[in-house]
């Protein structure tokens, strides 16, 4: 098996046609409205090869990444919905903006600087990717900006202090950039008047067959990771750096995801597959570095994904049962998208020794991360 340093010269950006090369832009449409009445809109970002991004305004939710296969089809390789009805409905957070903080926090609360917050419970006993009405169920300011590398959208809300309750108050922009290689980065920044807890992700779930395959079983991942957190019957992290080697949660090489994903193991049970937050060997140091690659053989679609971030939560769409009609109608099944949420870990706010979370009046919060697709060659 080639090195995965090896593979990544193995990658190629399959162009379209030159009449698909000629809509390079950004458009925008009215999508409908919330059930507050606030105007919804649909942007589309079509780069120079004809693939294009679409964002909503509506939790900056990535509604669609179509790029190409190996034979140059272009295809959707995101879970969501036709319509902006399916994104007010209660659904698994596709495609959003995550914030106040991305993943859990243990017991609904922490404490900060001698004070304790009291969140919301809304996943048993503890908080989830905000709580009851996290970034994702805003409608956010959005404008088109110049862009060095691509085409770009900032976005802008403001979080009251207190909000969902936690303390100060946040103003926080994210630039999406879809880039003529295929590329869409992710940049945060915030500030704050006071101290308090932050982590921003992005929760797009991937099927790079675009639904040509029910699962993402055979999809393989690389990820540049020799830890993982372990974590409790509630998915909280127990604090515990444990080493990947010998486990079913060895990605240090390239592996297919369905090859242990049922394995007899506690961490395994605990979260029904993967539901799990790995990090990443090299320490963050406010610069981008590859954090890992997703492949799916059968379209030869392949995804790299970078970040500033010390680590990822890998999610298999566990909790996904059918139930949910997607795109064209298409149930989402158990285990029909994979999520890379570039992160801190889950329930820093209460373990002193993970990497800190804490924002302070005076310091600007900044993280990157890029997916980028393209295909590889045959051997």
């Amino acid at each position: 098996m080639r090195s995965f340093a090896m593979a990544v010269v193995a990658v190629t950006v399959v162009g379209t046609s030159m009449a698909a090369a000629q809509t390079r832009g950004v458009t925008s449409q009215a999508w409908g409205k919330t059930t507050a009445g606030e105007a919804v809109d649909l942007y589309t970002l079509t780069n120079a090869k004809g693939a294009s991004v679409r964002i909503a305004t509506l939790g900056g939710t990535v509604v669609s990444v179509k790029v190409p296969d190996k034979a140059g089809a272009l295809g959707d390789v995101v879970l969501g919905f036709d319509s902006l009805d399916g994104y007010l409905g209660a659904h698994p957070f596709f495609g959003v903006l995550v914030g106040r903080y991305g993943n859990r926090i243990g017991h609904a609360g922490f404490t900060l600087d001698g004070k304790a917050y009291t969140l919301a419970k809304n996943n048993g006993e503890n908080t989830l990717h905000g709580g009851l009405k996290g970034f994702d169920k805003y409608v956010w300011k959005t404008r088109e900006v110049p862009s060095s590398d691509g085409l770009a959208l900032e976005l802008t809300h403001v979080s009251p202090d207190g909000d969902e309750g936690y303390p100060g108050t946040l103003s926080v922009t994210v630039r999406y950039t879809w880039t003529d290689a295929n590329g869409l980065r992710i940049d945060y920044t915030a500030t704050t008047d006071k101290p308090t807890v932050l982590n921003l992700t992005n929760h797009s779930y991937f099927n790079l067959s675009a639904g040509a395959s029910a699962t993402i079983l055979d999809h393989t991942l690389h990820l540049l990771a020799d830890k993982y957190t372990p974590v409790d019957k509630g998915l909280i992290p127990t604090g515990e750096l444990r080493a990947v080697a010998g486990t079913p949660f060895d990605f240090s090489k390239t592996r297919r995801i369905g090859e242990a994903i049922d394995a007899d193991d506690e961490q395994i049970k605990f979260g029904g597959g993967y539901d799990h937050n790995w990090v990443f060997r090299r320490p963050a140091n406010g610069t981008m570095r590859l954090a890992g690659r997703v492949t799916d053989p059968a379209s030869g679609r392949i995804m790299d994904v970078t970040t500033t971030e010390p680590a990822v939560q890998f999610y298999t769409g566990n909790f996904l049962d059918g139930s949910i009609k997607g795109r064209g109608g298409k149930s989402y099944v158990k285990r029909s998208a994979l999520c890379l949420e570039t992160q801190h870990y889950p329930d820093s706010p209460n373990k002193p020794d993970f990497p800190s979370v804490v924002l302070r009046p005076g310091q600007t919060y900044t993280t990157s991360t890029q997916y980028t697709f393209g295909v590889t060659r045959n051997p």
